[in-house]
Order: C-alpha cells, then sequence, then structure tokens
C-alpha cells in the first residue's frame, strides 16, 4: 500500500487546515494512506479529508494511551514517546508533505532529509531540500510524478 506522511501545526491556521483537508481528499481518492501526527490541526484536516474519501488514516501518537487522537485516525499507533515520535511519523510514509509548521515540524523535515525522503513543503520552513509548492494541486502533481516514477513503499 502506498504511504505518505503529512506533516504540520497542531495549531494550524485556515488556510494550512484547508491545503490539508484537500490533500486527505486527494490522497484517499488515490488509494494513498495517509500517516501523520494524530492530534489536531493539519494532522487532523489531513485525516478528516481522508476519511470523507473512504480513506485509510494512521496516527503515530505521542501517548501510550492515543487518548489525544483526532476523532478521524482509524489506526492509532500509541508510542508514548511524545516528539521523539517524529523520525516515526516521517520513515513511516513513501515521501513527506509539510504543510505549515513549527518546531516539530521542522524537527520532522529534518528526519526525512537525513533519511533521504522527497519532501514537498507548502508555506513551511525555508530549508534547502524542500521542493516548495503553491497550491493543493501542486502538492498532488508532485505525488502523482513521485509514484509515476517508480516509487513504492518498501
Amino acid at each position: 500500500m502506498r504511504v505518505i506522511s503529512v506533516i504540520g501545526s497542531s495549531n494550524a491556521n485556515e488556510e494550512e487546515y484547508e491545503v490539508a483537508y484537500q490533500v486527505g481528499k486527494e490522497l484517499a481518492k488515490r488509494n494513498i494512506a495517509v500517516v501523520c501526527g494524530g492530534r489536531t490541526g493539519v494532522m487532523e484536516a489531513v485525516c478528516k479529508g481522508a476519511k470523507e474519501e473512504g480513506g485509510l488514516t494512521i496516527g503515530i501518537m505521542p501517548s501510550y494511551d492515543g487518548h489525544e487522537a483526532n476523532p478521524y485516525v482509524d489506526l492509532k499507533i500509541n508510542t508514548g514517546m511524545s516528539w521523539n515520535r517524529n523520525p516515526i511519523v516521517v520513515a513511516s510514509g513513501d515521501m513527506v508533505i509539510a504543510i505549515g509548521g513549527h518546531w516539530g515540524t521542522l524537527s520532522e523535515i529534518a528526519y526525512a532529509l537525513i533519511l533521504g525522503k522527497y519532501v514537498v513543503g507548502y508555506r513551511t520552513h525555508d530549508i534547502g531540500g524542500i521542493e516548495k509548492v503553491n497550491s493543493p494541486d501542486e502538492i498532488i502533481r508532485k505525488v502523482e510524478e513521485f509514484y509515476g516514477k517508480g516509487h513504492q513503499h518498501p
């Protein structure tokens, strides 16, 4: 199964929330599962969009019991690791989509780049190694190009 990591702020603004929601819908339409940190903001929005289209959502949770999971997470992976779960979030996807974000997102981007993951960023941190895009449509084009080049989950 194809799986994409979607990262971003738990305190997303309205625009970031809407972009993540649209991306979730489009990923699910393409039978691509979403993995994220499972909480609020960008994580909730991408899961909500994916669920509305019948997609699979996976939350890598910070707690041992997953109590903070947003209502759209299908599969909770309870880690008890707080932010130390961030490398697991990005390692679990074939590629990474970053939407906005703060320090946690920055750490996830760093881990993704260390792991050699392809990272697409929408209004996120301005650092090398991120392919910047300006719309949900551009994000989905990059996803299609990625999988079109034969990238698959190992």
